[in-house]
């Protein structure tokens, strides 16, 4: 086992190798040689990266389905492709993250007024048009064959 104690400038200087160092160390216990401070800063930004995208997925796909609901004049394969596409983005989050299910249900209301927004903007429809509240669950909203009628 090597006793070799990364330096912390590495992360800076040379992030790739301060990953195969850290990821050697870890994987052979050599625990001493870790640069915790960064590493603990690493951590938390791959948790709230992971947040940050499932957020973003989830705004997009309530606001497809806003649209499609609101303007059904308009409907078109992109807005179909595109609420698939972040669906499928959503649920293999939550099937490889499965402690992101709580997080999940936590924004999901908070994540339907920037896309109502969104829907605002693009049909020019008034956000008065669409509801106060979500119309939508959870479940249709992450469901592959839902699409509000």
């Amino acid at each position: 086992m090597t006793t070799e104690v990364i330096p912390k400038e590495l992360y800076v200087q040379n992030y790739p190798l301060w990953l195969s160092k850290t990821s050697e160390s870890l994987r052979s216990g050599n625990f001493s040689a870790l640069d915790i401070k960064h590493l603990i800063e690493e951590l938390e930004e791959m948790g709230g990266s992971r947040k940050d995208a499932l957020e973003n997925n989830l705004i997009v796909v309530l606001a497809h389905l806003i649209k499609w609901k609101y303007q059904p004049d308009y409907r078109c394969g992109s807005w179909r492709g595109s609420i698939k596409e972040h669906r499928r983005r959503i649920n293999k989050a939550l099937g490889k993250h499965p402690g992101l299910k709580p997080y999940f249900r936590e924004i999901f209301l908070d994540c339907y007024f920037p896309a109502k927004e969104w829907a605002a903007e693009e049909t020019g429809l008034s956000l008065t048009s669409f509801p106060e509240s979500c119309p939508f669950t959870p479940e249709e909203t992450l469901n592959p064959d839902y699409l509000p009628e």
